[in-house]
């Protein structure tokens, strides 16, 4: 029996092993680097181990410390989480070496199917040859072989780019995984990615726990997830299991593991197996009304699974939130997380209130997973409880998430990974409501100004108040009659207090929360309705001069590491509109930072090698 788990992971995936872990009796034991040593996972675990490294991206790479740390813990057994080092052959044979339970497939199995490269030979399906790439094989996907979640991933739509496409994928496969091998398939337009979710134990039984679809991508990277996957048909989907489980037994797997497919004019193209968890499976949890993690710890100590899988009752879907700003190009975001409370369904996260969001790993902030019986119903309570959540802290995918779940696409299953190709800008529109949310968010300052100083409320005619958040600007009085603002002549004041003001809009009462973060009475504003969410940034009244930057600078959009400088830039040099300037690593993707504009580049603050950190200076162009 399993006394003790370290999980060699963080974040998210540590606590929701963990969850498990302590729901079966057994102790958990957490590892973390330098920049965790604070992080949720940390906190939840019965005991944590620091673990040395050269930069916190690397530190959970280093399988040998992390069997030193699962020994020196008194550990007897290791789950490798989903990531990191979850496909390493080699770390599973090393946990076993040193008398530990591998809480994962045998290493051959691993090893068969862990790189892309292999599991496609497996299957019948090697990749294609550089060598023989002609125009006809258009357009192509370099995908990394050890890795997964869009990172060093890329398309390429004509011959001449495939060797910087290459140099970009190969870096940031090496920086994700440690690995910068890649390799190139077709790349199939307008088709659907699907999966299956197996799970095989040491006695000959082998479960297919029906089907997903992971669709719905940007960037490769997958934004909303549902089981069963809607519309395949019964004979595709017989297909679909019946390949998922010649790859399990191919391999003579155990545990856990996925089947990704592409589905494209009714036929299935195999993609890859995942020797491990899925950051989705717990949609398959949830129709199923299984614990996969509980299952994996019961195959680990050699139990049998039940002949058959329970039935699956309903529908499921999960939406990944990440913290990344849609107005900055969808950059990656960090910054401290005040308030994460999505109410009414699953939240899986790694961050609590008070917790910051680094540089070093996944933008990922959380995931929610809402059941129901049918799609519909799934759909509409997992948009209303994002919708209606208080998520106070850097910009999130929230409004992409709530629109995409109403899409009429989404809505009648027409899904394929170009969904965010073509709505793509009709999901990012600016939400209406923002002014009614700016008024709130003063009357609300102006509620505590009151009681603070004891004043505010005027009988006498004056100047009205002004107040500027963002693109608003509130005029307004507030008289023995009530609100005054000539620019709301909709709007009568029912209440306003400090946190929470009330208004009547064209007769309609409306409820508003407000809270307030930053330094001297609060730079940014959540004002949180009933059908959405503001974060405002509540100007002062006198611009600071150290605040004034020079035009045409370009500023770091988040902190990070700058990998490399395009070839024959450097100060003085002219540049094209959009041409690639530099590239900055962080959170495990590369990002292009490009010329806004044709003119000459007077200013060149970034060197490979240099950290910045978010809105420091890395270029000036004059126009």
């Amino acid at each position: 029996m399993i006394g003790a788990v370290l999980v060699a992971n963080r974040g998210e995936i540590a606590c929701r092993i963990f969850r498990t872990c302590r729901e079966l009796g057994m102790s958990t034991v957490a590892v973390f680097s330098d920049a965790d040593a604070g992080a949720l996972h940390v906190r939840e675990a019965d005991t944590a181990v620091r673990l040395p490294g050269a930069s916190p991206a690397e530190t959970y790479l280093r399988g040998d410390l992390i069997v030193k740390a699962a020994l020196a813990a008194g550990a007897d057994a290791v789950h490798p989480g989903y990531g990191f080092l979850s496909e390493n052959a080699e770390f599973a044979r090393a946990v076993t070496g040193a008398g530990l339970t591998w809480i994962g497939p045998p290493p051959e199995a691993i090893e068969a199917m862990a790189s892309k490269t292999r599991a496609k030979g497996l299957m019948g399906l090697p990749p294609l040859d550089l060598a023989d790439v002609t125009e006809g094989d258009l357009p192509l996907l370099i995908k990394a072989s050890a890795g997964g979640g869009g990172r060093g991933m890329r398309i390429v739509r004509q011959l001449t780019d495939i060797e910087g496409q290459l140099m970009s994928a190969e870096a940031e496969a090496l920086a994700a995984f440690g690995d910068g091998t890649v390799f190139v398939e077709p790349y199939i337009e307008g088709g659907r990615h699907v999966e299956v979710q197996v799970l095989a134990d040491a006695h000959g039984t082998v479960w297919v726990l029906g089907t997903r679809d992971c669709s719905l991508q940007r960037r490769h990277q997958k934004v909303i997830e549902e089981a069963p996957a809607p519309a395949l048909g019964p004979e595709l989907t017989d297909e679909l299991h019946a390949l998922a489980v010649r790859a399990a037994k191919a391999t003579d797997y155990r545990g856990a593991g996925t089947v990704e497919f592409l589905v494209a004019d009714g036929r299935a193209h195999f993609l890859e197996m995942n020797t491990r968890l899925q950051v989705e499976h717990p949609v398959t949890e949830a129709v199923f009304g299984i614990d996969l993690v509980a299952l994996q710890l019961r195959i680990a100590e050699g139990e049998a699974l039940p002949p058959a899988p329970p039935a699956p009752r309903g529908h499921a879907i999960e939406a990944r939130l990440y913290a990344e700003d849609p107005a900055a190009d969808w950059a990656p975001q960090t910054g401290i997380v005040h308030q994460l409370a999505v109410d009414g369904v699953r939240l899986d996260s790694g961050y609590a209130a008070g917790d910051t969001i680094g540089i070093h790993y996944d933008p990922m902030l959380a995931k929610a997973v809402a059941h129901a019986p049918t799609r519909a119903e799934a759909a509409r309570k997992l948009a209303r409880a994002l919708e209606r959540a208080r998520i106070h802290g850097p910009a999130t995918n929230r409004d992409l998430l709530v629109r995409s779940l109403r899409h009429p696409e989404f809505s009648e299953g027409r899904l394929d990974t170009g969904f965010y190709d073509r709505n793509l800008p009709d999901l990012t529109t600016p939400a209406p409501g923002g002014r009614h949310a700016a008024l709130a968010a003063a009357l609300a300052d102006a509620a505590s100004r009151a009681g603070r100083f004891g004043g505010g409320w005027r009988n006498v005619p004056s100047q009205p108040q002004v107040k500027r958040y963002g693109e608003h600007e509130v005029r307004y009085r507030l008289t023995r009659h009530g609100l005054e603002a000539e620019d709301h002549p909709e709007v009568r004041l029912d209440a306003a207090e400090p946190d929470h003001v009330r208004l009547e809009i064209d007769g309609v009462v409306r409820e508003f929360g407000i809270a307030r973060y930053g330094d001297g009475g609060g730079d940014i504003v959540y004002v949180d309705t009933a059908s959405g969410s503001y974060a405002l940034t509540a100007h002062p009244r006198f611009t600071d001069p150290s605040d004034l930057v020079a035009p045409g600078s370009l500023l770091a959009p988040m902190p990070g590491v700058v990998v490399r400088v395009a070839d024959g830039v450097e100060e003085g040099c002219r540049v094209t509109a959009g041409q690639p300037l530099l590239w900055l690593e962080a959170m495990k993707m590369e990002h292009r930072i490009s010329a806004p504009a044709s003119g000459t580049l007077t200013a060149l603050r970034a060197a490979p090698g240099g950290q910045v950190e978010v809105g420091a200076l890395l270029a000036v162009v004059v126009p």
